[in-house]
């Protein structure tokens, strides 16, 4: 392994040696992921079909092209801290996530096919306070 100076990193990669330290707990990788998907709200993202029938193996697989999942993917900082793909089991892993949590955030039961990145953010939201449901969702839509 060649050893490199931050100077010499700066000059191949765009290094953010702080970024780590930003995103270091479950709250603050939720609130992040929350806040990347804010930035576009009205981004139309793809939902996850079914993901309380699916087995286990299957569900852990599971991913949509352009999913709320995707938009953590995305981002350079996430991929730098061990988000390793867009799948359902990965974000479950990094993001510290129950099934019904992610559920809550992912499948299609509640938004159909497409939902706004503002709601997939309220949705997070609620699984960073420990709140779901419906009540959760306005409070989060209205209030953030």
């Amino acid at each position: 392994m060649k050893h490199q100076t931050v100077d010499q990193l700066h000059a191949v990669a765009d290094v953010h040696a702080e970024a780590t330290y930003l995103v270091a707990t479950r709250g603050e990788r939720l609130e992040r992921w929350a806040q990347l998907l804010e930035q576009n709200p009205n981004r139309c993202l793809g939902a996850l079909a079914g993901t309380e029938y699916q087995s286990v193996e299957m569900r852990e697989r599971m991913r949509s092209a352009g999913s709320p999942i995707t938009v953590a993917f995305e981002d350079p900082i996430f991929r730098a801290l061990g988000l390793k793909e867009d799948t359902y089991g990965e974000a479950k892993r990094f993001f510290e996530l129950s099934d019904w949590q992610l559920h809550e955030i992912v499948c299609h039961c509640h938004v159909g096919a497409t939902m706004p990145a503002r709601w997939a953010a309220s949705r997070v939201r609620a699984a960073m306070s420990g709140r779901s449901g419906f009540f959760a969702w306005l409070r989060g839509t209205f209030l953030h």
